[in-house]
C-alpha cells in the first residue's frame, strides 16, 4: 500500500504540486481505522507521511463521507472490507468513483465485481486482484480486469535486460504505468474494463519494456 501510495505522489507531483501536497491528497486505513496524527497509537515510519488531520474513526464509510476519495485501493487482503455501504458512499460522491479490489485469492477481496458493479449501479470504475466473471447491470455488461503485475513486471523485466540496467528507479515504475494507461482502448472502457487483455499481454509488455 505504501508503495502504491508513493508512485500515486510521483505521479501528482509529475503533474505539477508539490510532493507535500502530493501526500496530503492520499490517505490510509488500516485494522485500527483512519490513520490520523491523532489516532493515539504509535504509527509504524511508513504511514507517517498519510497521517494527516482527519477525525479518527474506526468505520470505513465514516471515513470516506469525511474525506470524500475519487479512489478506495484496497490491498490488506481483508474479505468484505468493501461492504455495500462503502461502495454507495463512493456513489454518493463520484459519478464514477474507482474501486479497485485488489487483494487475492478471491476470498480475501474486498468485494466481489458483481458487488462493485450492483452497488454502484452501475457507475463505478472496477478493478480486482482475482479473476470475476462479466456482470449484466441493466443492461448493459462489464469486464472486469485485473490489476495484475504480469502487465507490469515482464515488461520491466525487458527493458532491463536490453537497457542492461544495473538497477531501476522508481521512475520506471510510472514510466510504465502511464504507458499502461494508453493501451487501454476506447473498447475496453466501453464495456468497464481499466486494463487492456491479458491476451494481449506480449505486444502490451514490448511497449512497455521499450518505453
Amino acid at each position: 500500500a505504501a508503495g502504491i501510495a508513493h508512485l500515486i505522489a510521483d505521479a501528482m507531483v509529475e503533474d505539477g504540486i508539490t510532493e507535500d501536497k502530493a501526500l496530503s491528497q492520499i490517505s490510509f486505513f488500516d485494522s485500527k481505522g483512519l490513520v490520523t496524527k491523532t489516532r493515539g497509537d504509535k504509527l509504524a515510519a511508513h504511514k507517517l507521511d498519510f497521517a494527516h488531520d482527519w477525525k479518527n474513526t474506526t468505520d470505513f464509510a465514516e471515513a470516506i463521507r469525511q474525506i470524500k476519495p475519487a479512489a478506495i485501493v484496497g490491498v490488506s487482503a481483508t474479505g468484505g472490507a468493501f461492504t455495500e455501504e462503502v461502495v454507495k458512499a463512493m456513489t454518493e460522491i463520484n459519478a464514477q468513483p474507482i474501486i479497485m479490489a485488489l487483494s487475492n485469492p478471491t476470498s480475501k477481496s474486498e468485494c466481489t465485481a458483481k458487488q462493485a458493479y450492483e452497488w454502484s449501479e452501475g457507475k463505478c470504475l472496477f478493478a480486482c486482484g482475482s479473476p470475476f466473471d462479466p456482470v449484466t447491470v441493466a443492461g448493459k455488461t462489464f469486464v472486469p480486469r485485473q490489476g495484475n503485475n504480469s502487465y507490469v513486471f515482464p515488461a520491466l523485466g525487458l527493458g532491463a535486460v536490453f537497457s542492461r540496467s544495473k538497477w531501476m528507479p522508481d521512475g520506471m515504475f510510472l514510466v510504465a504505468a502511464k504507458v499502461l494507461a494508453t493501451l487501454v482502448s476506447d473498447a475496453d472502457l466501453a464495456q468497464g474494463s481499466l486494463y487492456p487483455a491479458l491476451s494481449d499481454i506480449r505486444p502490451v509488455s514490448v511497449k512497455i519494456g521499450a518505453a
